[in-house]
């Protein structure tokens, strides 16, 4: 297979949306602004950046100073350049965010959707948001404190990565012996 068909392979399968999963990023998105979508597919909606800027908007009041809601193609990329940093300042980390033609030029939506998925994920973080999430709740650190001597005595042990040897012989093998292979019909 050349480069280019394995990479236009894996463009499909980055870009494959997934329905449900747009349908629970609007519904959560929706809950968050108190607003419906437009009566509009969901990229079409998202397209001017406005919705965008109105969530991170809620989630941090005054993230974004000014929303441009006229103005033409360029007024609306701004908007959707203000939400991607409103999202790192808010702590989705920056692999995490679309690129704004993702978006713009509907090159891959699911990418936009992952970074919403993100940006809920986020909001578990954020104590003074009270209202709903978005997507599983993220894993907690479980420190553990040992003491010295726990940690002497672990030393002393040989760890299951390691291997073991016990029960390994060569009987059976030998050595210079050709193996025969035979063909089905």
């Amino acid at each position: 297979m050349k480069k280019q068909d394995m990479l236009n392979k894996l463009r499909l399968c980055a870009n494959k949306r997934e329905p449900e999963k747009e349908q629970e990023a609007q519904q959560w998105i929706e809950a968050v602004i108190g607003e419906r979508f437009p009566n509009v597919p969901y990229e079409q909606a998202l397209r001017d950046g406005i919705i965008l800027c109105k969530l991170m908007n809620r989630l941090q009041p005054g993230i974004i100073t000014k929303v441009n809601v006229s103005g033409g193609d360029y007024k609306y990329m701004d908007n959707i350049n203000q939400f991607q940093k409103a999202c790192v300042k808010y702590g989705v980390p920056d692999v995490d965010l679309f690129q704004s033609t993702d978006l713009w030029d509907q090159k891959n939506i699911a990418l936009v959707t992952q970074t919403i998925f993100a940006l809920g994920r986020t909001a578990y973080k954020h104590p003074e948001w009270r209202g709903p999430f978005l997507g599983p709740r993220p894993a907690e650190e479980n420190r553990r404190e040992f003491s010295e001597d726990v940690l002497r005595a672990g030393n002393a042990v040989i760890g299951l990565q390691a291997g073991t040897n016990k029960l390994a012989s060569q009987s059976g093998q030998s050595f210079g012996a050709s193996r025969k292979i035979i063909l089905g019909k």
